[in-house]
C-alpha cells in the first residue's frame, strides 16, 4: 500500500515522553492492565502551573491561578494543586469533596457552573469556597444558605458576556445592577468579593476588553460598600499541540479522500491544534492588551485598582501531561489502506464524540523488527460493535505495518481528552490511569489514587 504525502500532523518533540515511550513500561503495563491504558505526568503539570504564576509575578499582578478539574478526573492533578497550593475550580458535589478530600483547602476552591444544587451550596459556604453566582435566584439561594448556615458566604457575579449575548450563563447589566442591590441588603450574609467571566473561543483581546470591564465594576461595586477585589477570566487558553507549518499543511491538503468512508471535516471542525500564542504566554498577552484598545494595559489597571485576577485553566495545565495507549487486536485490509482495531474505544478520545477528530498522530510502538513491510496508511476502530466507533477516521501514515500486539499512543490528551466521556460499553473495563515520574534516575509508576465519588 503506497503513502503518497497523506496529511499528518506530528506533535511537538518531546525527548522526555520519547524515552518513556521507547523504554520497556508501555508493553509491560499493556500485559499487566490487559487493555488501553493512561500515562500522566505530574510534572508537567507542576510546571505549568510555574509557568501560569510567572506570567503574573512578570507583571507585578496579585492573582490566583485555579485548576478546572472537568479537563480531567484523575486525582494526581488534584494531590499537586494540594501541595502547590493551586486552587481547584469545581462545579459539582462530587468534585468539590474529591479536592477537599485530596487536601485542597476549601478557601482555594471556586465553584462555577450554573443552577447549583442546594447541597452544593451548603457545603461550599461551610468550606469557606468562592462561589460563582449565574443568576438571581441562585443568589438568592446562596443567601437563605449563608442566613441558615451563620456563616458568610463568598462570592462572585458571574458577567454575561456582551459580546455572546447568546449564552445561557452569567448576569446581563440589569441583572447586575440587581444583583450588587441584594448583596448590599444581604450585610453580613455575603462577602461579595468581585466578578467573573468566561467566554468561548481563545482569543485574548476580548478576555482583554472585558477583564476592564469588570474592573470597572469592581470600583463601581466598592462605592456601594461592598468588598469587590477580585475578578475571574475563567479558562481558554489555548494549548500548541503542533507546530505552525505542521498546521497550515495538514489543513490546506485534508480531505474526504483522507478519511475511512470518505468523511468530510472542514478546518472549523477541528480544535486549532496549532496556536502562535499560547498557555500561560496567553495571559502574557491578555495582561499587556490595553482593553478597548485604548488607555493603560490591563496589568496596570488591576494594580492601581487594586484588583486580584483570577483564571481557571483546564487543558493548558495539562498541557504535555498525559497520553493514552492502546494496543493493536486486529488489522484488516481495504483498498489502499487499513484497519486497525483496538483494544478500548473512541470514548477515550472525546473529541471523536463532537463530530470532530483527535488530528495529532498516533505513534506504534511496534513488536519486532518490520522494517521490510514499509509504509502504510491506516484508520484505527475501536472495539465495539458500533459503526461510529472510530478513534481515526484520517487514514494515519505509519512506517510499518502495524500488527496485533503493537501499541499506538496518541499524545497529549490529559486535557479533555481521556475521561470526559469514557464508559464502560460492552462491560469494557475503563483504562487505568498510570501515574509516571522518575527518581534516583529510573521511571516509576503507581497507580493513580482516585477516591470514590
Amino acid at each position: 500500500m503506497a503513502v503518497t504525502s497523506p496529511p499528518s500532523l506530528p506533535a511537538h518533540p518531546d525527548p522526555q515522553l520519547d524515552a518513556i515511550l521507547h523504554g520497556g513500561l508501555p508493553h509491560e503495563l499493556a500485559y499487566a492492565f490487559g487493555g488501553p491504558f493512561h500515562l500522566l505526568l505530574p510534572e508537567r503539570f507542576d510546571a505549568n502551573v510555574a509557568a501560569f504564576r510567572a506570567g503574573l509575578d512578570e507583571a507585578g499582578v496579585i492573582g490566583r491561578v485555579y485548576y478546572a478539574k472537568k479537563a480531567n478526573k484523575a486525582a494526581a492533578w488534584i494531590e499537586r494543586c494540594a501541595v502547590n497550593g493551586t486552587g481547584v475550580d469545581v462545579a459539582s458535589l462530587g468534585e468539590l469533596r474529591q479536592a477537599v478530600g485530596q487536601g485542597v483547602r476549601g478557601e482555594n476552591v471556586v465553584v462555577t457552573g450554573p443552577a447549583k444544587a442546594d447541597d452544593l451550596l451548603r457545603v461550599a459556604v461551610l468550606q469557606d469556597c468562592l462561589i460563582a453566582v449565574d443568576a438571581l435566584d441562585e443568589l438568592d439561594r446562596v443567601i437563605t444558605v449563608a442566613g441558615t448556615l451563620a456563616r458568610p458566604a463568598r462570592l462572585l457575579l458571574r458577567r454575561l458576556p456582551p459580546a455572546q449575548s447568546h449564552s445561557r450563563f452569567g448576569l446581563d447589566d440589569a441583572e447586575l445592577a440587581t444583583a450588587l442591590e441584594r448583596c448590599v441588603d444581604a450585610a453580613e450574609a455575603v462577602r461579595m468579593e468581585g466578578f467573573s467571566f468566561h467566554l468561548s473561543g481563545y482569543a485574548t483581546q476580548p478576555r482583554a476588553d472585558l477583564a476592564g470591564e469588570l474592573v470597572e465594576l469592581c470600583l463601581k461595586a466598592r462605592g456601594m460598600g461592598l468588598q469587590a477585589d477580585r475578578i475571574s477570566i475563567g479558562g481558554g487558553f489555548a494549548v500548541d499541540y503542533a507546530a505552525a507549518g505542521d498546521w497550515e499543511r495538514f489543513t490546506a491538503v485534508q480531505g474526504p479522500d483522507d478519511y475511512h468512508t470518505g468523511k468530510s471535516f472542514t478546518t472549523a471542525d477541528f480544535y486549532p491544534y496549532h496556536s502562535p500564542v499560547a498557555g500561560a504566554d496567553a495571559l502574557r498577552v491578555i495582561l499587556t492588551a490595553r482593553p478597548s484598545g485604548s488607555g493603560a494595559p490591563l496589568a496596570d489597571r488591576l494594580r492601581e485598582a487594586g484588583v486580584m485576577l483570577l483564571m481557571e485553566p483546564g487543558r493548558a495545565l495539562l498541557d504535555r501531561a498525559g497520553c493514552t495507549v492502546f494496543r493493536v487486536q486486529g488489522v484488516k485490509d481495504r483498498s489502499g489502506y487499513a484497519i486497525l482495531t483496538v483494544d478500548g474505544t473512541s470514548l477515550s478520545l472525546s473529541e471523536q464524540w463532537f463530530n470532530s477528530e483527535y488530528l495529532p498522530d498516533p505513534v506504534l510502538l511496534t513488536t519486532g523488527d518490520r522494517r521490510k513491510s514499509g509504509p502504510v496508511r491506516a484508520c484505527v476502530g475501536g472495539a465495539t460493535c458500533l459503526e461510529s466507533d472510530v478513534l481515526t477516521w484520517r487514514k494515519a501514515a505509519f512506517p510499518v505495518r502495524p500488527c496485533p500486539g503493537d501499541l499506538l499512543v496518541y499524545p497529549n490528551t490529559a486535557g479533555y481528552q481521556m475521561d470526559s466521556n469514557e464508559s464502560p460499553f460492552h462491560d469494557l473495563p475503563l483504562p487505568p490511569k498510570a501515574v509516571v515520574d522518575e527518581a534516583d534516575g529510573r521511571i516509576r509508576w503507581r497507580l493513580d489514587r482516585r477516591p470514590p465519588s
